[in-house]
């Protein structure tokens, strides 16, 4: 596509998205993009208590939808009597749960209809009442697309979600996953996920002939966990399902989960079908939300680690809109929330402005980021001019510190290291290069949180408790990372067998976190704490390691 066919598009996708309209004779077919956001509730938990929940706060941010969480998904509240009554009967424990979910379904359907957003509820597939399964004797196969049964179970509950539910607007499906926390009287699987011809495939036709076809409903299909890192597979699904006005598919902006350091997805702007775009405002690998990390600025015009990738290769989502205009479908934020447990966060800030500049630069994607990020600074946080410059280098200098802290620009690390609200031993980098490269980004990256620390202490927040919690949240990034740094040293030490340098950082490493814990009472407003005893979904915990070798040098 040459120059003037892309700036001509993008010149009536901006007049598109700023709403003006165009007679029939001189425009083209170009829908309206979707800009869409989600509060991803913790599962087993007590849902987010967010200014988010509120459809009215999205749509004053820019979002023309609202995606709901896969425990407040129709999916869950459907009464099947379509089949059989005896599946949820009437009076029984698990009817009258799906009744109440029902009703609360459509509480939140009203006010979002109120709103004028549109309604997406994320489901799970496959997922059905355990009655039903049982039933039908379906505890072997009824997460398998092949059985006739499944397939037909498929298309009625598709049918009673959106007869039950007319307000819904439409579907986004997820099979990287199935989570059952909070739905006790279903249950979830699905085989083969990542096979297009066996699952992947027949699941979208399906969905398509229901939502697309016969209901004109909008069907938004999740790469993750399925065929998101897998460029053959994305393509088999592209050439195998025909491309639909009503139906578009959903990448995250990076391969696997949001990790920084992770290769930009190379499925996006591939194939023949509109792709939105996911992007997590509170990024549940760094902080939640606890600290400065803007990634806006990398999402849209590209992260500093995805410089060196091939030329040809699309690394941003500038390069996407303009190299594949006809498929961008549009932004999808996850507001809050992602992973497990916390941090828990009392203000919400910075993934605010995460949320703010991808949802108002999607409007428009002729903008620049950096104009959209200086409108926040000064219409959200009323900063005075001098203040702005402070604040746009505050925000860049925390996106570099956080990959140099949890990681590095060449990916060096694994980084599942830390997670959540836990830190496990960060496993020691055997090439000699890349170790010397690995801890001087972790002197970087202590350095530029030093450097956040002063701007965030220099610039006028216009109140006492706005200047206390943008000193904390900063302050909470340099003590954390501080608390990285030392652990990355100890690994190095370890792993050559320097048992003095172990010791050496070992004190550091009591003193960092003594400094660390002192936040909680220091600031108001600040973010819960990482803790040393936390475990989940992480197999080697660093504190516990610590103390294995404190003890193995003090005996020796």
């Amino acid at each position: 596509m040459n120059k003037l066919i892309i700036t001509t598009y993008l010149t009536l996708l901006s007049i598109s998205f700023l709403g003006i309209k165009l007679d029939a004779q001189n425009s083209i077919p170009i829908p309206k993009p979707l800009i869409l956001d989600m509060v991803h509730h913790n599962p087993g938990e007590l849902p987010y208590q967010t200014v988010y929940n509120n459809p009215l706060t999205i749509k004053e941010m820019g979002y023309n939808g609202k995606v709901y969480f896969l425990f407040e998904s129709p999916a869950l509240a459907i009464t099947w009597e379509s089949i059989n009554e005896n599946i949820l009967p009437k009076g029984s424990e698990d009817r009258n749960w799906v009744d109440q979910k029902a009703t609360q379904i459509r509480e939140m359907h009203k006010a979002c209809k109120a709103s004028n957003l549109a309604i997406y509820a994320m489901s799970d597939l496959v997922l059905f009442p355990k009655r039903l399964i049982e039933i039908f004797g379906m505890q072997e196969t009824f997460g398998d697309l092949n059985h006739p049964l499944t397939e037909k179970f498929i298309r009625i509950q598709i049918n009673e979600m959106f007869d039950q539910f007319p307000d819904l607007d439409g579907l986004v499906v997820r099979i990287g996953e199935t989570y059952l926390h909070d739905a006790p009287f279903h249950l979830g699987s699905i085989t083969n996920k990542k096979s297009p011809e066996k699952t992947i495939i027949p699941l979208i036709q399906i969905l398509k002939e229901e939502i697309c076809q016969k209901r004109n409903k909008q069907l938004i299909f999740r790469t993750w966990g399925a065929f998101d890192v897998d460029l053959d597979a994305y393509m088999k699904v592209s050439e195998s399902i025909e491309p639909h006005k009503n139906l578009t598919i959903s990448v995250k902006h990076c391969e696997g989960d949001f990790h920084r350091a992770n290769a930009f997805s190379k499925v996006i702007g591939q194939g023949r079908h509109k792709q939105i775009i996911e992007v997590q405002s509170a990024r549940e690998y760094e902080g939640k939300g606890a600290y400065p990390n803007y990634i806006a600025n990398g999402v849209i015009e590209g992260f500093e680690e995805h410089f060196n990738m091939p030329k040809d290769r699309i690394k941003s989502i500038r390069e996407f809109v303009e190299e594949r205009p006809e498929l961008y479908a549009g932004i999808w934020t996850w507001s809050r929330g992602g992973g497990w447990d916390g941090p828990y966060i009392k203000n919400e800030m910075w993934c605010d402005l995460n949320a703010w500049v991808m949802a108002q630069w999607a409007k428009d994607i002729t903008q620049t980021e950096e104009t959209v990020f200086k409108r926040y600074a000064i219409e959200r946080l009323n900063l005075k001019e001098k203040d702005v410059t402070k604040f746009r280098e505050l925000c860049l200098l925390s996106a570099q510190a956080i990959v140099r802290g949890r990681n590095s620009t060449y990916r060096d690390m694994n980084p599942w290291w830390t997670r959540d609200q836990g830190i496990a031993w960060p496993a020691g980098v055997k090439d000699e290069v890349a170790s010397k490269r690995n801890l001087f980004q972790k002197d970087e990256a202590v350095a530029q949180w030093k450097t956040i620390v002063k701007l965030a202490k220099s610039i006028d927040w216009g109140s006492e408790g706005a200047n206390d919690h943008a000193v904390g949240s900063a302050k909470y990034g340099l003590r954390l990372y501080e608390i990285y740094r030392i652990l990355v040293y100890i690994s190095d030490a370890e792993s050559k067998g320097n048992n003095k340098a172990v010791l050496k950082w070992i004190k550091r490493y009591d003193k960092a976190w003594e400094n660390y814990n002192k936040l909680s009472s220091d600031y108001q407003t600040i973010a819960t704490l990482y803790t040393q005893d936390y475990n989940r979904h992480i197999a080697n915990n660093a504190h516990k390691k610590v103390n294995e070798l404190k003890k193995y040098l003090n005996e020796k």
